[in-house]
């Protein structure tokens, strides 16, 4: 009976330690991404030039390993049914919808932007992309929220 106790508790604190590494790959990922776009916002007014399509570039690939870290990392854990605690569980199906939409808005940002040709051509896309970042930046604010309350909720704080 001791023994299957310690096997329990040993496998909670193997899986509460994998959550906080899961957690820690998340918060990284997402601080990379907010490096990037504000990088790529001081370039703003932006040109038809390489370094403005680089940092866009960049910027585009960082938000969708951000994206997919998040599915990974967080969500995927709880839709796969390994939490059980209800507090969490909770707080995710009140976020979960709005994370969703969260996720819509970046893949649009990132279809028109990805494969966008600065250089030769594509003059539209520079007028668009002052307001789509911003638009963007906001969704970003939005979606932080959203997951700082599941990750709260994860780590048993409140925001």
């Amino acid at each position: 009976m001791a023994s299957e106790s310690r096997e329990q508790l040993k496998a909670g604190t193997d899986r509460r330690g994998r959550s906080r590494e899961k957690l820690a790959t998340l918060v990284k990922t997402r601080a990379e991404t907010l490096a990037l776009y504000a990088e790529l916002a001081n370039q703003r007014p932006f040109e038809p030039d390489e370094v403005t399509a680089e940092a866009l570039q960049e910027f585009c690939q960082a938000l969708i390993d951000y994206t997919a870290s998040a599915h990974f990392q967080l969500y995927r854990f709880i839709s796969d049914n390994l939490e059980r605690r209800a507090p969490v569980l909770t707080v995710a199906d009140q976020v979960y919808p709005r994370i969703i939409q969260t996720t819509d808005v970046i893949l649009r940002f990132n279809d028109t932007y990805e494969d966008a040709d600065l250089l030769n051509g594509e003059p539209e896309i520079l007028e668009r992309l002052a307001s789509d970042l911003s638009r963007l930046g906001e969704t970003l604010a939005e979606r932080i929220q959203l997951e700082d309350q599941v990750i709260g909720a994860l780590t048993g704080q409140t925001h």
